[in-house]
């Protein structure tokens, strides 16, 4: 804790106050999201296929208006997003709290979304603008306090449950709203510096993206480094429909025991790995073992036990549950600071937050798409008598994505511009 503080203290305040506020987000969003479902479903008695529209319109309006987000910010200020996206979550929990029909419920829910796509980008390229040479160092120390916030979140979450539903989501709009204010008054304002190649408007607007469309090597990164985000996100698809197999109803205690301990390896080990690799690996390299890692980690579930084959074969399953989750925020925290300074150097240091807003919408599209491919593996497997296709799918995903990072770099095809170098002068890595 002393060293994480230490590094929080060797940056400017500006950004010491977005990794607080990072950790605010993310304690205010997974205080009330864990539980959003159960209360549609079971609280407000919803069908399954409006609980499934009311989550979906949620990762749609957000994965999908990531690029606005980051369009916007590089055109109005970072400042501005972040305010606005805090204020909209804010005012999106509140109605959550007492909207009881369908429509009502589709306004927060994409609200909800929205907000997040106005703020992550602006605040990921005011932590890049900020940190300077120093972006994998802040990019690290900004992971452990997203992942603590992970950690305690569902902890407040159902602490505040056991009172009601709509405490739950006045204590997350609360959050979000002392966020808003506290930011309004302390983060400080930076206007995008003026640009005279950029045209105003739309068609400076369409001139941005015609700009990233054309980075070929952005454009190969991002597609190198999607399928990590389908990794990642199994956390919430794959390991809960194996807990269901391995443990039937005992499901939801060891999705618990999975979320707790992915959160605790990012959080004592992110500074330790980061530290690491930097001594020892270049950038690309500390990318792809992470990636490997992230592949490796569905490995230990291959054997598939069925349920009802025994208490030690649960047990085992449960044990792999853990590892694999372990595996997966180890790989995830190895890439994270790299992969972030990797994007702005792409981008020659330039439109930054429209970057972040793209690689992110591409990679929901990538979750979403992958999604439902993982899902339909799941159906063959059962009906081929086939449990380790799932896993063995992913693990060759995970190393698939490493080969292709690792041959970008190889062949030059993955070009960097030098910190501080002129936009428009990338130089091979």
């Amino acid at each position: 804790m002393r060293g994480l503080r230490a590094r929080m203290r060797s940056f400017d305040p500006g950004i010491q106050l977005l990794m607080v506020n990072q950790f605010g987000i993310n304690l205010g969003f997974y205080m009330l999201m864990p539980y959003l479902a159960d209360h549609l479903a079971h609280g407000l008695g919803l069908a399954a296929w409006a609980v499934g529209l009311v989550l979906g319109v949620r990762n749609l309006s957000q994965q999908g208006m990531f690029w606005l987000g980051g369009t916007l910010a590089d055109r109005i200020g970072h400042k501005p997003m972040i305010l606005a996206g805090c204020a909209l979550r804010t005012g999106a929990f509140a109605l959550l709290a007492f909207a009881g029909s369908l429509p009502a419920l589709i306004v927060a829910s994409a609200a909800t979304g929205l907000a997040g796509a106005l703020f992550n980008p602006a605040v990921r390229a005011c932590i890049a603008e900020g940190a300077g040479e120093r972006r994998v160092e802040a990019f690290a120390t900004f992971n452990v306090f997203y992942q603590a916030g992970i950690l305690l979140g569902p902890l407040a979450g159902l602490a505040l449950l056991t009172l009601d539903f709509r405490v739950v989501c006045a204590a997350s709009a609360t959050v979000f709203g002392v966020l808003a204010v506290v930011q309004a008054r302390a983060l400080p304002a930076r206007r995008p510096a003026p640009d005279p190649e950029r045209a105003g408007g739309w068609r400076g607007v369409a001139g941005d993206w015609r700009t990233i469309l054309g980075n070929r090597p952005f454009i190969l990164f991002s597609a190198a480094m999607a399928g990590s985000y389908l990794l990642a996100f199994q956390t919430y698809l794959a390991l809960p429909l194996q807990a269901r197999t391995v443990l039937g109803d005992g499901n939801g205690a060891a999705m618990g025991m999975v979320f707790a301990v992915s959160a605790l390896v990012a959080v004592a080990g992110q500074l330790r790995l980061t530290d690491w690799a930097r001594k020892r690996l270049d950038p690309a390299r500390a990318i792809a073992l992470g990636l490997a890692v992230m592949g490796a980690a569905f490995l230990p579930l291959l054997p598939g036990p069925h349920q009802g084959a025994g208490r030690l074969t649960a047990a085992l399953g449960l044990v792999g549950l853990v590892v694999c989750a372990a595996l997966l925020a180890t790989g995830s925290a190895l890439l994270y600071p790299f992969e972030m300074d990797t994007l702005v150097r792409l981008s020659g240091e330039r439109l930054v937050a429209t970057y972040y807003g793209a690689y992110s919408t591409v990679a929901g599209i990538a979750v979403a798409a992958g999604n439902l491919a993982v899902g339909a593996l799941f159906d063959l497997a059962a009906r081929a008598h086939l449990p380790w296709l799932p896993w063995a799918a992913l693990s060759v995903l995970g190393m698939a994505c490493a080969g292709a990072l690792t041959g970008l770099h190889r062949t030059g095809h993955l070009r960097l511009a030098p910190a501080g170098s002129p936009a428009g002068e990338p130089a091979a890595a």
